[in-house]
């Protein structure tokens, strides 16, 4: 707080001082006062004002110094006024009033926002499941009755179900944490999963693959990871040439890190798309060509990487092929559960 920014402040409130005090000493000289005594009262008049103006200055200089420097350090800045004493001047008790009711009211409609969003995250899951029961039916009448015809049904309900699940699981990602199972799993197990569960879209597609177990345990959540692999491995199928498609997975590993490498001979990505594969609706002009693609697979496995404490990378080459790397590392447990402990403090 500037003095020349107080001083202004109070300007008026000076003024009327010191026309006050020379009415005072005109009416003091009415009665001839003694020159001496006018000048001592003149004197610890103006002494007394200036003193006066200093308190009143440092009381809200040192208040609001504390106010902004509290305000730098936060994150959460709506949080000052709980960490702020409240001050022992009128406008500043005001100030902190008002911040308290702004704070008051801001947490009552987050509460409400957020009862609102966990209402219909809670009806997307419903209506998720009751959506996969007739499509598991219909793939299911399908798979007993091949046809030319059902052939493309089955295609089209299988895309149907990829886009129902990233619903289901975007809808999730946001809480993840809480629904967070780390443990050891075998990343074969999780691999073997992904391609039984794509072996029609591969076998329709002519689509090849190439994956050499490794009996390779990593920690993680099996249910997310394999969520990922899947969006990693539906997007090298669809962008595969068909009967002309190739996967190649492989898992390397040292004594500090894990990766699993999942390479397509598909049609790649062109080099200025490359960094923005993770962004949230970014579907670039190949997605944008085929119309099937929504830009948020890759960017849910970035998401849901990042909070289980693996890293994704992509590399490609038009016409060529893309790579997709996860590498998770020896300490990943236990990164996560100290993320999740102090997130728990947090709250």
């Amino acid at each position: 707080m500037r003095l020349r920014a107080f001083l202004g402040d109070h300007i008026v409130s000076i003024l009327l001082y010191a026309a006050a005090f020379g009415i005072t000493l005109f009416f003091l000289s009415l009665f001839r006062v003694h020159t001496i005594i006018l000048s001592a009262i003149t004197l610890v008049a103006v002494l007394f004002g200036v003193m006066i103006l200093c308190y009143e200055y440092q009381r809200r200089r040192r208040y609001y110094r504390q106010l902004f420097a509290t305000l730098d350090q936060l994150d959460q800045k709506y949080l000052v006024h709980e960490l702020v004493r409240t001050p022992s001047f009128l406008d500043g008790r005001l100030l902190h009033q008002v911040l308290y009711e702004t704070d008051k009211a801001m947490n009552e409609h987050i509460r409400t926002y957020q009862e609102t969003m966990d209402a219909f995250k809670e009806y997307i899951e419903l209506w998720v499941h009751e959506v996969k029961l007739p499509i598991a039916a219909g793939q299911l009448i399908l798979h007993n009755n091949p046809s030319a015809v059902n052939k493309k049904l089955r295609e089209q309900f299988q895309r149907v179900e990829d886009d129902v699940e990233q619903v289901l699981y975007y809808t999730r990602s946001e809480n993840s944490e809480k629904d967070y199972l780390i443990k050891r799993c075998s990343l074969d197990e999780l691999v073997q999963n992904v391609i039984r569960r794509n072996k029609d879209a591969l076998l329709y597609g002519g689509v090849a693959i190439d994956f050499t177990v490794s009996h390779a345990m990593v920690y993680t959540d099996s249910k997310w990871l394999e969520f990922i692999i899947n969006q990693i491995m539906s997007n090298a199928i669809k962008y595969c040439t068909k009967g002309k498609g190739h996967i190649r997975i492989e898992v390397t590993q040292d004594a500090q890190r894990c990766v699993l490498t999942i390479t397509d001979n598909g049609i790649g990505i062109p080099a200025s798309e490359v960094p923005r594969v993770f962004e949230k609706s970014f579907t670039g002009s190949n997605g944008r060509s085929i119309r099937s693609s929504t830009g948020m697979g890759l960017y849910l496995c970035d998401q849901l990487c990042r909070k289980l404490g693996h890293s994704i990378a992509l590399r490609s080459r038009e016409q060529e092929g893309t790579q997709v790397s996860i590498t998770f590392y020896e300490e990943d447990y236990y990164r996560v559960l100290r993320k999740e402990g102090e997130e728990d403090v947090h709250e």
